[in-house]
């Protein structure tokens, strides 16, 4: 391998500009950047194909400023898209695959998309994109769509040599819309692509680390700390396209995975494996794990520790923005602490007109945007008003900060159960529950009482091959109310065979309060905090 010269001064240049990729294509063009079931790329292939696309989108009229929506599964043109649209001042919406046509729909014509890139594989809207959604480009990735023209055919066509006017472009990504449509969150290129710069993982830059990427790409933490991260540094990607536990070990296995971000439940369901199967694969290469984006049980995150070691590292953020990192010795120190801001005051917590509350007070936690690099909601300047106040942004997340300034997370506000005036954290509930040995997965929600309020319900997946019973609901009941004030505690136990979960682990809380809100509880009311 070449000389690198000054890794981190360089690499913020190149990232600037959209060439990042082609500084590792000159250096390592052999090894690979992209590894998955649907092929793999050197970095010198991903380099100039990204090149071709470029050249083939402004063949079809597609100029820097321009909008372009990707509905793809994890795999390598995934990756060439995207860093054909960075280098090509091109503004990325990537579209979650799972949606339905009218959702797809929508957020393809709200970003404006001039061209769209599809894979042929997206439940009901497969058949429609194109000029259907107002795009004049339409190119088809792994298959045959209707109406679509061919991507590989469109790229063989053109040249795969350096682009003379790069980028720098940036990424749209939609909020997850559990409260009305998605929204846009837009920031100017250089605060997008600022993260891909960062060496947060502490990547070698000899060629000798491999990141998992273990969720889809078009969500915001796998893009940004599975996807552009690694590649930044020379890093090869191993793409996961259908999760499953025992496979992300055999990956981690086979190709000495060094880093990887996971979601909080994939602990749970790793640490649930067969003890003969959780020992049959070497997973000793693993320097760091990264997880975020839903809040990590106590116990859970205290056992994967235990298991992988001190490589374990949480984040708090979204896709709005970052506000803190820690690590595992702090963690342990600290158990449940998101962390500390790397800069001071760059999160707070406070009221809803964003006065800042003693430490140990629980509020709403609010995360600051420079100026320079500060996001909008696309389209929606009263959304954007509304959820800023100063240049600290809040998100609806509530928690606290301790006596250092470790920040602490609570739940969410609008998840909160409010039962006889006293307020119920449904994280709490669900961390206890998930401590049983035959719960595999939980959630608690609040129900309607006809005197108090709310009370809590736990809606629980089992592990396999255990029945759901009444007994088994009883004695669920009584682990809770031996771990948690009894205030806290479910007074019913539904059984289920899943959540609904995001797939980047996240529950739809709303689903579930929208099915036991419709139903009738006239079961006597019971007073919380004395039953």
């Amino acid at each position: 391998m070449n000389d690198v010269g000054d890794p981190i001064d360089r690499r913020k240049e190149l990232t600037g500009s959209g060439l990042v990729l082609t500084w590792w294509a000159e250096q390592t063009p052999d090894a690979l950047a992209i590894v998955s079931g649907n092929g793999t790329r050197t970095f010198a292939q991903l380099d100039r194909r990204a090149n071709q696309l470029v050249r083939a989108l402004r063949r079809r009229g597609i100029r820097p400023g321009d909008s372009v929506a990707l509905i793809c599964d994890n795999r390598p043109e995934f990756a060439e898209v995207t860093v054909a649209c960075i280098r090509g001042g091109l503004r990325l919406t990537p579209i979650n695959w799972h949606l339905t046509e009218d959702e797809a729909r929508y957020i393809a014509t709200d970003c404006g998309a001039k061209a769209i890139i599809r894979a042929p594989l997206l439940g009901a809207s497969g058949a429609a994109a194109g000029a259907v959604w107002g795009a004049e480009v339409d190119l088809t990735v792994g298959g045959e769509c209707e109406g679509a023209e061919s991507y590989d055919a469109a790229l063989a066509a053109e040249s795969d040599g350096p682009i003379s006017d790069p980028g720098p472009g940036s990424v749209m990504l939609y909020t997850s819309g559990t409260t009305g449509r998605p929204k846009g969150v837009s920031r100017p290129p250089e605060a997008v692509n600022e993260l891909a710069a960062l060496n947060i993982y502490g990547y070698r830059e000899d060629g000798r680390d491999v990141h998992l990427c273990t969720g889809p790409l078009y969500h915001a933490a796998p893009l940004a700390f599975s996807l552009r991260a690694p590649l930044a540094f020379g890093c090869g990607v191993v793409l996961m396209d259908n999760w499953d536990a025992e496979e992300t070990l055999r990956l981690i296995a086979t190709y000495r995975v060094t880093h990887t971000h996971m979601v909080p439940t994939m602990f749970h369901r790793l640490l649930s494996l067969p003890e003969d199967i959780r020992t049959k694969y070497d997973v000793s290469s693993l320097r760091y794990v990264l997880h975020g984006a839903a809040p990590c049980p106590v116990d859970v995150k205290r056992r994967l520790i235990e298991w992988l070691g001190p490589i374990v590292w949480e984040y708090y953020a979204a896709t709005e923005g970052v506000g803190t990192f820690v690590d595992s010795k702090t963690w342990l120190e600290r158990p449940g602490t998101v962390g500390r801001p790397a800069v001071q005051g760059q999160v707070k917590v406070a009221d809803d007109t964003g006065d800042e509350l003693p430490r140990g007070e629980i509020g709403l936690v609010w995360i600051r945007a420079p100026k320079s690099s500060r996001f909008e909601y696309y389209h929606d300047e009263s959304k954007t008003l509304a959820t800023y106040r100063g240049d600290y942004f809040c998100l609806g997340d509530m928690g606290y900060m301790d006596s250092d300034g470790y920040l602490f997370l609570t739940d969410r506000a609008a998840d909160l159960i409010i039962s006889g005036g006293v307020n119920v954290y449904p994280a709490e509930v669900e961390a206890v529950l998930l401590e049983h040995p035959l719960v595999a997965d939980a959630a608690a929600i609040g129900v309607p009482n006809a005197e108090w309020g709310e009370e809590v319900k736990a809606v629980v997946a089992l592990v396999p091959h255990v029945e759901a019973t009444s007994t088994l609901a009883e004695q669920l009941i009584s682990f809770t109310r031996e771990r948690l004030a009894h205030y806290k505690c479910p007074r019913t136990v539904d059984f289920t065979d899943a959540l609904p979960r995001q797939d980047n682990g996240k529950l739809y809380r709303r689903l579930l309060r929208d099915k036991y809100r419709q139903e009738p509880f006239d079961r006597p009311a019971t007073e919380p905090g004395t039953a």
